[in-house]
């Protein structure tokens, strides 16, 4: 006879799990569309920051993306030897560098412009049912990380 404890370990009955190969299935999605741009989906994500606000510190985009710099750093020189960014270290303090966007990477931004419509309609769901997830996923992971 099962009990309790057989139901808490059932891989289904994991969130974790959930999450983690709904995020799989996301980026496997996701290849196509940034093969087109010439992007893996670390860069896209790092490109997304960059297109709302550029010129940020590398320590600034690696806060909003939860990365190290020992992540971000590589991912950072393969956008810049594309052409799409620019490292400047600071004048005042060379360990700060900043990244702004070249021509080319903001010329990128209308290319990936379709890529959230193409995901809206993969997912089957409405915009009001994703920005909803969104921000369960987003309180989750506030609450993981506090």
């Amino acid at each position: 006879m099962p009990n309790k404890s057989d139901a808490m370990l059932k891989l289904d009955n994991q969130l974790c799990f959930a999450l983690y190969s709904t995020s799989l299935a996301m980026t496997r999605l996701y290849k196509p569309l940034l093969d087109e741009l010439g992007l893996t989906y670390p860069q896209y994500l790092a490109m997304l920051v960059l297109w709302e606000k550029d010129g940020l510190m590398v320590s600034e985009l690696g806060e909003r993306l939860y990365l190290d710099s020992g992540t971000l750093t590589p991912l950072l020189k393969r956008l810049e030897s594309s052409g799409l960014i620019s490292r400047i270290r600071a004048v005042e303090d060379e360990r700060r560098v900043h990244i702004t966007l070249t021509a080319a990477g903001r010329k990128l931004k209308a290319r990936a412009a379709r890529i959230p419509g193409c995901i809206l309609s993969a997912s089957q769901c409405s915009i009001p049912e994703l920005i909803a997830l969104t921000q369960q996923v987003q309180a989750l992971r506030q609450q993981l990380l506090a």
